[in-house]
């Protein structure tokens, strides 16, 4: 149809982190072989705070990069976002703040944070994480509040629904509704961290050890098509959306010993996203 806009594009980022002690913690893959196992499996990306090691095996293997730090000391900032746009980033993700931080300095350290990126012409986003300033769904709506008074614009966040959902003891049913809010700070971001998720759990197996989706991932998955539904009804920033399948290993709780391990359900639960965004793609282009 003449002057139908072009789909976006899925940008799925691989997290390193998913494969820290793979496949076994003394016989952890070197980094070369972990990017390659990255590339190999259909990503487009990595997550990680990068330097110039990563730069050069992410040219290697044609991967693109989301950078990654986490400050709560804004004379931190210019180093941080330097080192991470030097290594590559297209975009960085920011974890900010502690658990203690107000919403008011969090406040403050986000407009510096964000104006540093524009001075460096790099954007930066503030995670949404548990542990940090944004690790109730109060608290960010209080930080983009303040952020919009004082800048006029919204906060540029990175969405990880599953740390809200733990934290308002949530119903698979209830994901979408109260999870997707506000709307128009999800329309307006491009990156979102997609980690399966329960009420419970932050972290939920993707499959049974057995080749079965497990009924939790199932239900989880009804929400990134709603996620992605809402994303694709806005504006569509830069008609690409960043995606990280992201499943923490063992190592720091995320993965439990019994379940199966991080990498071969990260790679599982690619392929479902990829599968709930074309379903989005189909219902709302």
């Amino acid at each position: 149809m003449a002057g139908r806009r072009p789909p976006p594009h899925l940008v799925q980022v691989g997290n390193l982190w998913t494969l820290v002690g793979h496949p076994s913690p003394r016989h952890e893959w070197s980094l070369d072989r972990k990017l390659r196992a990255i590339k190999e499996s259909g990503f487009d990306a990595v997550t990680v705070q990068a330097n110039a090691e990563h730069r050069a095996l992410l040219g290697k293997y044609n991967l693109r990069l989301m950078g990654y730090f986490s400050s709560s000391q804004e004379s931190e900032f210019r180093e941080l976002i330097r080192s991470q746009k030097e290594a590559g980033a297209e975009h960085i993700n920011v974890q900010l703040g502690d658990h203690d931080t107000t919403p008011g300095r969090a406040t403050q350290l986000a407009v510096r944070l964000v104006l540093e990126g524009i001075r460096q012409k790099i954007p930066c986003y503030v995670e949404v994480h548990r542990d940090t300033a944004t690790e109730t769904p109060e608290k960010v709506r209080a930080i983009a509040a303040g952020y919009r008074k004082a800048t006029g614009a919204y906060l540029p966040i990175t969405w990880d629904h599953s740390h809200l959902a733990i934290i308002k003891h949530m119903r698979p049913e209830d994901y979408s509704r109260r999870l997707l809010q506000p709307k128009r700070l999800h329309q307006l971001t491009p990156l979102f961290h997609c980690r399966p998720f329960n009420g419970h759990h932050c972290q939920v197996p993707v499959t049974n050890g057995r080749g079965r989706l497990t009924p939790e991932f199932k239900d989880w998955l009804v929400f990134v098509q709603d996620l992605f539904s809402l994303w694709l009804s806005g504006p569509r920033p830069g008609d690409e959306i960043w995606v990280c399948p992201e499943i923490g290993p063992v190592p720091g709780g995320y993965n439990l010993s019994s379940f199966p391990d991080s990498w071969s359900e990260a790679i599982i639960c690619r392929k479902h996203i990829e599968a709930a965004w074309r379903r989005a793609l189909k219902a709302v282009c």
